[in-house]
């Protein structure tokens, strides 16, 4: 379920940590127990070539996104020098003389120029460097003309965009405003209707700072100018002591430029106010007092730490001594002072063991296991290098690099690999084997499987893997019994679903046997959410669909149309009475007369969509509420209706709505009270809630609205509580990026969402943001938002990961995973991240033929698109395409895609040819449209 890291995970800062929770797996390396940091970055980091103007921290400043409030003046634009600091060498000082340095260097050209050389690969190792910077707010006047500006900047590099909003004078509250279209920056973007978004710029080419300026209008009623920022490389967010940067505007813009006095209350951030001191002997005592006190500008900083990535390599070089005909490995990288912690092996077993002799210098044993070798410094300084003899006869070279630190760096978390005869060289790809995943605990059971039982072996992966999470835990003793049924409960649907796909050809399985008691055992089967595995989804509205007042009407109208198209389930939109029309703003969660119609009208909709077949999601908002009644200090946080709560419902960290709940769980949302979810009374009338719509509308699962708000694991407590056939929910978080380029692997941000559905215990799945990103994605150029993607761009490389696999959710968690195209916040009038225009159907024809589950934007159906979907979906439900599909990548060139699905089906993308192979299956074309074509098998 994800690519996992073998090493023990460094301290990171919080808003930095990605915990995984997957069990881990059996690493055969005599050096297993060794603190270490995996090669593959385990966050987010991206490629810095060089890096200039940061500076290293051992103890981080922050060890959270909350920044201390610093009111020294740190450093003076254009003056700062920040840079990161180099290890200590001293443990590992070698002084080489001249002799060595040289003999080095020729040998180096000696591998370099050698014809017999039967091996060459560079490694790519990447370090991970916490760097200390500084975010600075000033607010200053333009050379006395009475234009005030307010200049927001950063000192380390990253794709920083400033979330920012503003209040009124006389607002009641702390919700945020957008500001007036004149003070927006070139290449602000609004979000929703309570903020904007702009992009922090270099100023000039040579200028260590990101910034962006604000325009100020002293005559404007506005009182204070609100932000975050955040760093869309790391998806960081940065606050001030766990709430937003407040710039207060009132005390200090007026039409003379004076100030009238100190208000503590709204100054919690500035306090370096630039004061002159001016008098005039016309003036009255009051007014010399006023005038004594011009203000000239403010100023503040505060620190800022961000890991950042530093890529270095190591390149090794193996070829035979015509003498001896022993292998002579040449080793070299770019790190100063490293050791060479080493060994071979015999076999693909890949077990180490030391070698005799001889061995090069500055080698000793460690635990008659392996070796450790101190490498040379190079003669240019440039880092150091070292030969090894190895005798014949053996298979593989195995090292890890330790440096002076006790920091080990690893090949994407295991031992980096150099084969050593030709067998293991035919073996390998690019002189590196595919290392062994999750499912080499069933590889002897695939290999006695035909390709008819594929679909099966899906399954049994998935069995595997949740039993080895029950035998892992049971072992630790941290899991409940209550979570162990759940399990098995899952477990038995997988199995109970590969019987009745299966039924001529059932495998039997010894290491279950060991289940067949507990199963029998178990409760009656709750539903895992999941469905069935072949659903296909409608987004069942669109933004706009409010507006009409009569939607469920409208959808109930076109019921028979949908059920002839082949779709399984339909989305509906949130039913609730809300502050916003579009329903995700709600308020009595009780009340179900919205603007898409009223509770009778949605009974009768689910009806009509039941006696189809249709199963019918909710769109259920649990993130967020809204209030109906002010606390004495003026704040919405006092519910009404039958969930009566009080602010004990609002976490205690919302930055504006004064919440005396516990701590949040997850990401704020600005603009509503974030839910207390820890709070047992509030699962309690949200379990009772759900229940009540499950029973009284007949819905049959969930959509969940922005689950990145509160912990994965209410969810599960909900879907428990709900039993329902299929949910979802929607985890948004932004791609990798590494200088407004998408970055290839984006296995951190798949990762972050299976972490979410790990935590719900598999109880829901989540949409394949992953997925969407890849196919498209955005840069930022001159203040301009352009819309790119894989396929405008012939990127077609991108729709397979570097195993050769999907790379979005897909690729890991297929049965979890809802691909789409479209949505209502990303397409439809509002835009967000919108498909670009005319790639629809190559989008679709990705999607449908896929594993996951498909769902498909209403906008699309209702189309010119219609007649081509349509055939799509026809063409998946005839040839049984599912969830588990089994996907072998034919092709991932720079103009074309092409993939084998479950061996039946065959699909091209892009304009570059491709012709699925004739052998036993003969093909023959069954769709086509534009840069897209799909054959299936006879």
């Amino acid at each position: 379920l994800g690519t996992h890291s073998h090493t023990q995970k460094i301290s990171l800062p919080s808003f930095l940590r990605t915990d995984r929770s997957f069990p881990s797996l059996p690493f055969r390396s005599p050096h297993t127990a060794m603190s270490s940091v995996a090669v593959e970055p385990l966050l987010r980091y991206h490629r810095r070539t060089e890096v200039s103007g940061l500076r290293k921290v051992a103890n981080p400043c922050c060890s959270s996104s909350s920044l201390n409030c610093s009111r020294q003046k740190l450093f003076h634009r254009g003056k700062c020098k920040l840079r990161v600091r180099r290890r200590s060498t001293a443990p590992f000082v070698i002084r080489a003389s001249s002799s060595s340095s040289s003999s080095s260097t020729a040998l180096a050209e000696t591998f370099e120029s050698s014809g017999d050389v039967f091996f060459r690969h560079s490694f790519p190792v990447t370090q991970t460097e916490t760097v200390e910077g500084k975010i600075f707010v000033r607010v200053d006047q333009e050379n006395g003309k009475g234009n005030w500006h307010l200049t927001v900047g950063c000192s380390l590099p990253g794709k920083w965009i400033l979330h920012w909003g503003v209040s009124y004078v006389n607002d009641i509250g702390s919700e945020w405003d957008q500001p007036p279209k004149h003070m927006r920056p070139s290449g602000s973007m609004p979000v929703k209707n309570y903020a904007i978004e702009t992009p922090l710029k270099k100023p000039s080419g040579d200028d260590p700072f990101y910034e962006v300026k604000i325009d100020i209008d002293p005559k404007s009623a506005i009182a204070a100018i609100n932000f975050v920022l955040k760093d869309e490389e790391t998806g960081a967010w940065y606050q001030h002591k766990g709430r937003d940067f407040k710039v207060p505007l009132v005390d200090y813009l007026l039409e003379d430029g004076t100030v009238f006095g100190s208000n503590s209350f709204v100054r919690p951030f500035f306090s370096n106010i630039l004061l002159k001191p001016e008098t005039d002997s016309t003036l009255e005592p009051d007014d010399v007092k006023r005038e004594d006190r011009k203000v000239e500008g403010i100023y503040e900083e505060q620190p800022i730490t961000k890991h950042i990535a530093i890529e270095n390599s190591v390149t090794v070089s193996v070829r035979k001594c015509p003498e001896t005909s022993k292998n002579l490995l040449y080793l070299e990288t770019d790190l100063p002072e490293v050791v060479v912690h080493w060994g071979v092996c015999r076999d693909d077993a890949k077990n180490w063991e030391t070698p005799p002799g001889p061995h090069p210098p500055e080698t000793v044993i460690f635990k008659e296991k392996a070796l450790r070798t101190l490498l040379q410094p190079k003669e240019d300084g440039r880092g150091c290098s070292g030969l090894f003899t190895l005798e014949e006869g053996l298979a593989g070279f195995l090292f890890v690099l330790k440096l002076n630190d006790n920091t080990w760096l690893k090949c994407k978390g295991n031992d980096f690999y150099v084969p050593l005869s030709n067998s293991s060289i035919l073996h390998s790809e690019s002189g590196q084997e595919h290392f062994k995943d999750a499912a080499a605990s069933v590889k002897a059971l695939d290999q006695n499987q035909g390709s008819d039982t594929a679909f099966t072996n899906e399954i049994i992966k998935e069995i595997r893997n949740l039993v080895s999470g029950i035998s892992s835990d049971n072992s630790r003793k941290v899991k409940t019994k209550e979570a162990q049924e759940s399990i098995l409960q899952e477990i038995e649907k997988l199995a109970a679903e590969a019987y009745s796909i299966f039924r001529s050809s059932i495998p039997t399985f010894k290491e279950e046997v060991v289940l067949e008691e507990e199963l029998e055992q178990a409760p009656p089967k709750k539903s895992s959410g999941t469905g069935s595995g072949y659903e296909i989804v409608l987004q069942g509205f669109n933004w706009e669909s409010h507006k009409s007042g009569r939607w469920y009407m409208e959808l109930k109208e076109k019921a028979e149309d949908i059920a002839s198209l082949g779709f399984t389930v339909v989305w509906l939109p949130p039913p609730t009475e809300s502050v916003s029309p579009e329903g995700y703003m709600p308020k009595d969660l009780y009340n179900l007369n919205s603007r898409y119609g009223n509770i009778y009208e949605l009974k009768e909709l689910v009806g009509k969509l039941h006696e189809l077949g249709i199963k019918v999601l909710g769109d259920a908002v649990l993130n967020h509420r809204c209030a109906q009644y002010q606390n004495q200090n003026g704040i919405w946080n006092i519910f009404g209706g039958r969930l009566n709560w009080d602010d004990r419902a609002v976490v205690a960290d919302d930055p504006h709505f004064q919440g005396r709940g516990n701590k949040s769980s997850g990401d704020n949302f600005h603009a509503a009270p974030n839910i207390d979810h820890s709070q047992d009374f509030v699962r309690k009338d949200i379990k009772g809630w759900m229940r009540w719509l499950r029973e009284e509308i007949g819905y049959d699962g969930w959509r969940l609205d922005f689950v990145r708000g509160f912990w994965g694991g209410y969810v599960k407590d909900y879907m428990d509580a709900t039993s329902p056939y299929f949910a979802v929910g929607e985890y948004w978080d932004s791609l990798s990026y590494t200088y407004g380029e998408m970055d290839h692997n984006q296995d951190a941000h798949r990762q972050r969402i299976i972490d979410w559905i790990n935590a719900t215990s598999g109880s829901a799945g989540a949409f394949d943001v992953t997925t969407k990103g890849v196919l498209h994605a955005y840069v930022s150029l001159k203040g301009k938002i352009y819309f790119m993607q894989a396929l405008e761009r012939c990127e077609y490389w991108r729709l397979a990961d570097e195993k050769g696999k999907p790379p979005g959710v897909v690729g890991w968690w297929p049965s979890r995973a809802v691909t789409f195209v479209e949505n209502h916040d990303t397409g439809s009038t509002q835009g967000h991240w919108r498909f670009p225009g005319g790639k629809e159907m190559q989008g679709y024809a990705y999607i449908l033929t896929h594993p996951g589950t498909p769902a498909v934007f209403f906008d699309h159906v209702y189309s010119n698109y219609r007649s081509e979907i349509a055939a799509l979906l026809a063409f998946r439900n005839r040839h049984k395409l599912h969830c588990r599909s089994i996907v072998q990548i034919s092709k991932a060139a720079r103009d074309v895609y092409a993939a084998i699905i479950d061996e039946k089906v065959a699909v091209k993308i892009g304009p570059g040819h491709f012709e699925p192979p004739n052998g036993p299956r003969k093909w023959s074309p069954a769709l086509e449209g534009r840069d897209y074509k799909i054959w299936e098998s006879s």
